[in-house]
């Protein structure tokens, strides 16, 4: 499946695309794993254009199932193309059912307190509730660890409410927040 979102601009903040990933999008891959902010929550080393390549293809084809739904998430040119690249956002399936969806991000330093990770996931989760309606969508979830407070910032402001605290379970050393948006 290949969507791309348009999130309109406000008085303070530009216009965001969300689009799928590209090939040339690889060497930003390497550098927001390389960010300590970013690698501290993550579970995936990626060091090499290899690596990025193969994060890349595993979005693609997880796009292509439909088990998963990653974005590129850009700064929105004037002329309809694509800007900087900001964050990344996903929507997954954990088992077959379509009724929970999971949701995740990360943002790039240099988008970081610019209000881009809130705008992509009330873009996102707004969406995904419309286009996934008809196979009884009902709750999308955003897990966390606890100490990671950024996330609970974005998933506050964007209508996600804490919902309960996952124990720690490898290969996650701390325990977790589970906050949930229902439809509606």
């Amino acid at each position: 499946m290949t969507v791309t979102l348009r999130v309109e601009a406000t008085a303070t903040a530009g216009g965001l695309v969300l689009r799928p990933w590209l090939p040339d999008d690889a060497e930003t891959v390497i550098e927001a794993y390389s960010d300590p902010d970013i690698a501290r929550w993550t579970t995936s080393p990626m060091q090499t254009p290899e690596d990025a390549l193969r994060w890349l293809e595993r979005q693609w084809e997880d796009g292509e199932t439909g088990k998963r739904l990653s974005f590129a998430v850009c700064e929105d040119r004037l002329d309809g193309g694509y800007g900087t690249l900001l964050c990344n956002i996903s929507l997954k399936w954990n088992d077959d059912s379509r009724e929970i969806g999971e949701v995740g991000y990360w943002t790039l330093a240099h988008a970081r307190g610019q209000g881009v990770a809130p705008r992509a996931l009330e873009a996102l989760s707004t969406w995904a509730f419309d286009a996934f309606a008809g196979d009884g969508l009902r709750r999308l979830e955003l897990l966390h660890q606890v100490d990671n407070l950024a996330s609970c910032r974005v998933a506050e402001k964007t209508g996600y409410r804490l919902d309960r605290i996952l124990p720690a379970y490898p290969p996650y050393p701390r325990d977790g927040h589970v906050h949930v948006r229902d439809a509606g």
